[in-house]
Formats: structure tokens, sequence, C-alpha cells
């Protein structure tokens, strides 16, 4: 599989959205950043919501929608980052929606209810118009939260927890149909399956399921994963953290195949280009945003550009 780089110098690059004309627009966690990738690796800030801008896709409206973790601390080894615990100046996780045009940024959820956001993580619109999100939660010192997998409407006026507990829900994926829910928790790299029954709300398995999930796939040994991104023919492709590369995973959990990268921080993948068959990968460790023909075509987003 032939690596094309598109741009280096990322601060801790996540959540990429490809557009119709080539271009990536992407979060730089560690600068606070949401940023447009050209094709020719030209960077352009869109806007600086501060914070710890995690994961975004694009609304009904056309505008982005940003998960905000809050901040991260950081261990920078040479031109190396990663993150490690919650920042210093955390003040709490939320939603965001951003003018691409103006970089005006609009704060939509920082609760469900009377449950504060602690890291809003990752999220994706399904046709009605509304987006599930996962919220892993934070890290300090001596504990870490639980994590919760939400639904919310676009306009600000509904958000509904679907799941809870979770442990580090990372990557959230809709079925090409939209019948199921994919959530991959970070910590055991396990992929679980929620089936719809209307929009923000699952059928719950039963115990021994801690949360009403059904387990698609959990590999074993010590990897940990991060984003994911459906393809066209359904299976889940999940970006993986240690053992760095893209784990492809049958929607039975039966097939697994495995595409390394070159970098232990692999955090993201999206779909787009010609057919959607480029892979649009984030290697955060280096800090790069790299291309990869993909050997099936992607699923295409809700309220693509």
């Amino acid at each position: 599989m032939q690596i094309r780089s598109m741009t280096e110098g990322l601060a801790f690059p996540e959540g990429p959205v490809a557009l119709t004309d080539g271009a990536v627009v992407l979060v730089e966690i560690a600068a606070g950043a949401l940023t447009r990738v050209a094709p020719d690796g030209t960077k352009t800030v869109l806007a600086r919501p501060g914070g710890g801008p995690n994961g975004a896709a694009i609304g009904p409206d056309g505008k982005f929608y940003v998960c905000n973790n809050g901040g991260f601390e950081w261990h920078v080894e040479g031109n190396h980052r990663r993150p490690f615990l919650q920042a210093k100046n955390y003040t709490g996780g939320r939603i965001e929606r951003i003018d691409p045009e103006t970089g005006i940024v609009e704060c939509l959820y920082r609760a469900a209810g009377d449950v504060p956001l602690k890291g809003p993580n990752d999220l994706v619109f399904d046709r009605h118009g509304g987006f599930y999100f996962s919220d892993l939660g934070k890290v300090r010192a001596r504990e870490m939260d639980r994590g919760a997998v939400y639904y919310a409407k676009a306009d600000g006026s509904e958000i509904v927890e679907v799941a809870f507990p979770m442990v580090t829900p990372n990557g959230v994926g809709l079925s090409p149909d939209e019948n199921t829910l994919y959530i991959a928790e970070t910590e055991p790299a396990r992929l679980w399956a929620f089936d719809i029954v209307r929009p923000g709300v699952v059928r719950k398995e039963p115990w021994p399921s801690p949360h009403g999930g059904r387990l698609v796939a959990g590999p074993g040994g010590y990897q940990r994963f991060d984003s994911l991104a459906v393809d066209a023919e359904g299976r889940i492709c999940v970006a993986t953290l240690v053992n760095g590369g893209i784990t492809v995973i049958s929607p039975d959990g039966r097939d697994l195949e495995h595409y390394p990268m070159p970098d232990p921080i692999t955090t993201n993948i999206c779909f787009g280009g010609p057919h959607m068959r480029t892979a649009f990968i984030t290697l955060s460790w280096t800090g790069r945003l790299v291309a990869v023909d993909w050997p099936v075509a992607g699923l295409r987003l809700n309220n693509s550009l």
C-alpha cells in the first residue's frame, strides 16, 4: 500500500473530513484549531476554538460540528507529541459549531441534562440531521471518567444519552443502511454495535453487556482503538494505536485485516477522492496527514460538501 504525504507539521491532527474539491479539513488538537489542508498541502486555519477540538463533521447547514474535549497536557519528544492527562486549564467538554467562512465558534452543548460533558471525542451525522457522539471522558493522575455515547440535534435543542457506561468510547460510525451504530472503545480495543430503533434510541442487549451493546470484535494483545470510518460494503475501518495502522473488521466480527502505518499513533481515517477510493489518514504522533488508495470504496457521509 503506497502512502502519499499530503502535509506535515500538524499539531496532533485528528477528525479529517474529505471535501469534494480534494481538500481535507481536520482538527489540530494541540493547537486548538480547525485547519483546511489543500490538495497541494497548503494549510489554512479556519478557526481557533481552543481547548481540545477532537472530532469534526459537516452538519446539514454546511457548518462544521466539533467535539471539543477541553484540552490535554502534552508529552513532547523532539518532533513527536502525544496527550497524556487532562489539561491544567481544562474548563469542560463541549460540542461546538464552526462557520468555516467566518471562523465564528458557537457552543451548542456543555451537558446532557445535569450530566456535564467531559471529553467529547468523535461524531457522525445520520440522514435525519442529528448526530451521535462519544464522550471518552478525561484522565487524571489517579482516576479516569466513565464514558458515554449521546445523540443530539444540530440546532442545539435536544441531547439524549444513548449508552452508558463505556470504557473510553472513541470512534463512532453508522452502517450503510443506518440501522446499526458502531462504537470503538480505546483502552480495551473493542468494537461494539447497537441496533438503532429510531434516531437517538437503540435496542439494548441484556446483561452481561455492560451498556447494551453487542460485541463485534476485540482483537486482543496490546493495542488501542481510536476513530473509525465505514466502507461502502459495511466493513468498519478502525484507526489503531500502538499497533499503528487501520484494522478493518467485518460487521459480524469474523474477518479482520490490519493495514500498518508508519506511526504508532494512527488516529483517524476518512474517505474521499474519485469514487471514494482514497483514504485520508492522520498520523498524529508525527503530525502528518497521508493519503492511500484504498482497496474498497468508502461510505459517503451525510452532508458531504
